[in-house]
């Protein structure tokens, strides 16, 4: 592996989540000491197997408890820390955006607060989203200067955390007197993230899985809408290779930046594409098109240009789109119908890409 994490000790917020524990599993592997703040998990089956041999100290609090965050720092003296706990979901951001916002925003000021004095060389990370850009439905996809943005409050509130990020950077973390403060701080905006794991309602792969697999028809709200699909474990690989540069560059400000990680142009898919590709997978299947059921506004376009990361740091997504969903439909497939070890199997996918990946 050309990055080396052995002996470092590093923070995961969020690390009961679906994108957290594939995280914490990959970093493990790669000889990383893990550590862990989150909500309790809900429908996780890989984390609920794997848990107790994966993290070094695991706190089960509310994000946006100040002294709880600080005092995990504090324990987990990390060099490293990735921010990704939020509340992730377009649709529930509507149902309730008080917390949405207070999460996403307050959450990652907490964060970047508890950092602040921190005694320790620490880079940090901050996960975002893909849907931080004024979406202006073209095909154009959004470079990391574009106009920051946000119809639904999801992505209102992940650009706010983005001017957040900006502000901390500006005010207390400067990349020019990081001798002084020893915080290295960037964010990170991935495409649309699938892998198995994920029971997240409303999410396209998720729903598929449930309605193949109890042979229901799957009704599709918004099969014409293009996003940028990617395996879980080419964004994480992204965050990883970032995070490589702000630990063996540490005093260079070049990489204390936001960066888009998606996938390559040709992977910027229709939902009924995906949904298609997944029926002709599973092997059997019923869909159909419908009239959206809400009236909530979903973006119809969305691209990322990650030439940035591809130039600079050097990273390349694995797999491209078809080999990303037959390895989750895989993953539900082995766990599902063969009732195998939800936590092995992610193990044997993340071994099979690291044996691939010129990244990490």
């Amino acid at each position: 592996m050309k990055i080396n994490l052995k002996d470092k000790n590093v923070l995961i917020t969020g690390h009961t989540g679906f994108k957290g524990t594939w995280l914490s599993l990959l970093l493990k592997e790669m000889g990383a000491t893990v550590s862990g703040y989150s909500l309790e998990p809900i429908q996780n089956p890989i984390y609920e197997t794997s848990h107790e041999s994966l993290f070094t100290h695991s706190w089960y609090e509310d994000i946006r408890q100040k002294d709880k965050i600080k005092n995990a720092v504090e324990v987990s003296q990390p060099d490293l820390i990735f921010h990704l706990a939020a509340q992730p979901l377009v649709l529930d951001s509507y149902n309730d955006p008080l917390y949405t916002f207070s999460v996403n925003i307050m959450g990652t000021a907490n964060l970047l607060e508890a950092v602040r004095g921190y005694s320790k060389k620490c880079a940090v990370i901050v996960i975002t989203t893909d849907k931080v850009y004024e979406n202006r439905e073209w095909d154009y996809p959004y470079r990391e200067n574009d106009r920051l943005g946000g119809h639904d409050p999801y992505s209102s509130s992940k650009a706010c955390a983005e001017l957040v990020i900006q502000s901390y950077r500006k005010s207390f973390f400067s990349p020019q007197k990081i001798r002084e403060h020893k915080i290295a701080l960037a964010s990170a905006r991935a495409g649309n993230v699938i892998g198995g794991g994920d029971w997240s309602p409303n999410r396209i792969v998720p729903d598929i899985v449930r309605a193949f697999h109890g042979k229901n028809t799957l009704l599709i709200r918004n099969p014409d809408a293009v996003r940028p699909w990617q395996h879980v474990l080419d964004a994480l690989s992204g965050y990883i290779t970032l995070a490589s540069k702000l630990i063996q560059d540490f005093e260079n400000p070049f990489w204390q930046d936001a960066w888009n990680f998606g996938p390559s142009s040709e992977d910027n898919i229709a939902v009924k594409d995906i949904v298609s590709w997944a029926a002709e997978y599973w092997g059997s299947g019923k869909y159909e098109f419908v009239p959206p059921t809400t009236k909530v506004h979903e973006a119809a376009q969305l691209r990322l240009d990650c030439s940035k990361a591809t130039q600079r740091l050097g990273w390349t997504p694995v797999w491209q789109a078809k080999e990303a969903l037959s390895k989750t439909l895989n993953w539900y497939k082995n766990a599902l119908c063969d009732h195998e070890d939800p936590a092995a199997i992610a193990m044997e996918q993340i071994r099979a890409y690291l044996s691939l990946s010129n990244n990490l």
